[in-house]
């Protein structure tokens, strides 16, 4: 008879091609057997009837704060949050402090995800005017999902704005380069004609359309010209989407729950918890960034995750810190967009693990396979919960989407084989690991 380490019974399994009843026998941390596991055993089942099994989904751009400030998040706190949200893995943005822009910072955080991470963590290391000779070796170094590009300003002071500096880092280097896609020049020179206190709508305005489509026609030209793949993050713009059409062979593209989620009547509801960048944009551009979904332009969904004080959110705009939390809520979310029929449970797994998987390289994750991580999401699509910002785990303690009600939730996180979340509750102690990349 057939053991196992662990056998999910009786789920309803998202696979690449279909959703089919399979059995799922774990061993040693991957995926041992698919399919009918009746006369097999285990020394833990789940019984998984009514439930959705999908391959672990992953947060590809989140920002956990640490180093930084505890008050607001750290790697124990923010992943902690992931699973908690039915993720199992996320990729955490380099914009710390100090950022992580060099090999001994890379080290530090590596060494500091073990006994603190409950899901597995892909690390990005920040560009600089100043690493840009040193950029090839350290995405070649372990762990490392990808080199980030500040293109236009945003939290930090990562900027590399410049043409000429934009292509000594497309030369450095050969994996796919992420870039936050704005125009540094056109947002300092329009700065002037707003002021302190002003509504936060103006956000968008000042972080225009135009920024966002200059910032990725530069980012286009210079890729073409040096061959350099790329990956376009937060693409907030119907113009932008409708340009990248004609760059899949050398760019990817990232699209946020956020933007296919929230308007801007948003600014209103909201105030400075509205406040993000790139922006919230109007209906227009939510309408385009879910054709584009629909379409296949659109390769990733993250959430940006990137957790601030109520102080430094209730200043006014445009002193407003920019950015949202989002990892805790991305997957109920997603689900509702599913049972709002806006997309299928095998696109969504699509967009949340084989397409990061995909994008950045990560071994042996994004889909249920034989020898793949053992990493599952588990989903009841029957379930219909509110999200409440007591459920929220990231010391900051806000969502924006507090009082949203979500058909679909997640109730069970597995990885490598380890279930660390069942029903609301964490389990064991943290086991999260750096993540491979090729």
């Amino acid at each position: 008879m057939a053991r196992y380490d662990l056998i999910l019974r009786g789920g309803q399994v998202v696979l690449p091609w279909a959703i089919e009843p399979l059995d799922i026998g774990v061993r040693e941390g991957r995926i041992a057997a698919l399919g009918d596991l009746r006369r097999a055993e285990a020394e833990q089942e789940l019984d998984c009837a009514r439930l959705h099994v999908l391959p672990g989904l992953m947060d590809a751009h989140v920002h956990l704060r640490e180093p930084g400030d505890p008050a607001v998040e750290t790697i124990a706190t923010g992943t902690r949050a992931a699973v908690l949200g039915g993720l199992t893995a996320v990729f955490d943005m380099p914009n710390t402090s100090p950022a992580i822009t060099d090999s001994a910072q890379l080290a530090w955080k590596r060494a500091h995800i073990e006994g603190r991470a409950w899901c597995d963590m892909g690390l990005y290391v920040g560009a600089t005017k100043r690493n840009i000779a040193e950029l090839g070796a350290l995405e070649a170094e372990p762990n490392v999902c990808a080199i980030k590009v500040f293109a236009g300003s945003s939290t930090g002071d990562l900027l590399v704005e410049d043409d000429a500096s934009l292509e000594a880092v497309m030369r450095s280097g050969r994996r796919r380069v992420c870039y936050h896609s704005e125009d540094e020049y056109r947002l300092q020179a329009r700065k002037g004609q707003f002021r302190s206190g002003q509504p936060h709508r103006n956000h968008m305005l000042w972080r225009d359309v135009e920024c966002a489509l200059l910032g990725t026609k530069r980012l286009m030209a210079l890729a073409r010209k040096t061959g350099r793949p790329a990956h376009i993050l937060h693409v907030s713009t119907a113009e932008e989407l409708a340009y990248l059409a004609d760059y899949r062979d050398i760019c990817t593209v990232e699209v946020l729950l956020n933007h296919l989620t929230q308007t801007d009547e948003a600014y209103e509801r909201l105030g400075g918890y509205a406040v993000m960048n790139p922006p919230i944009r109007d209906r227009r551009h939510l309408e385009a960034a879910w054709e584009a979904v629909r379409n296949g332009t659109v390769d990733v969904v993250g959430s940006d995750h990137a957790p601030h004080s109520r102080a430094a959110k209730e200043r006014p705009w445009p002193e407003t810190a920019a950015g949202l939390t989002g990892v805790q809520t991305l997957v109920p979310l997603m689900l509702d967009h599913v049972s709002q029929g806006r997309l299928s449970l095998l696109r969504l797994a699509d967009l949340m693990s084989a397409g990061p998987a995909r994008v950045y390289g990560a071994v042996n994750k994004g889909r249920i396979a034989m020898g793949y991580d053992a990493d599952f999401t588990l989903v009841d699509m029957a379930a219909s919960r509110e999200i409440t910002e007591d459920w929220i785990a990231s010391p900051c303690g806000w969502t924006p989407f507090a009082g949203h009600r979500c058909q679909g939730w997640p109730v069970g996180a597995i990885i490598r084989g380890h279930v660390v979340m069942r029903e609301g509750e964490v389990l064991g102690a943290p086991i999260g690991r750096p993540i491979a990349f090729r």
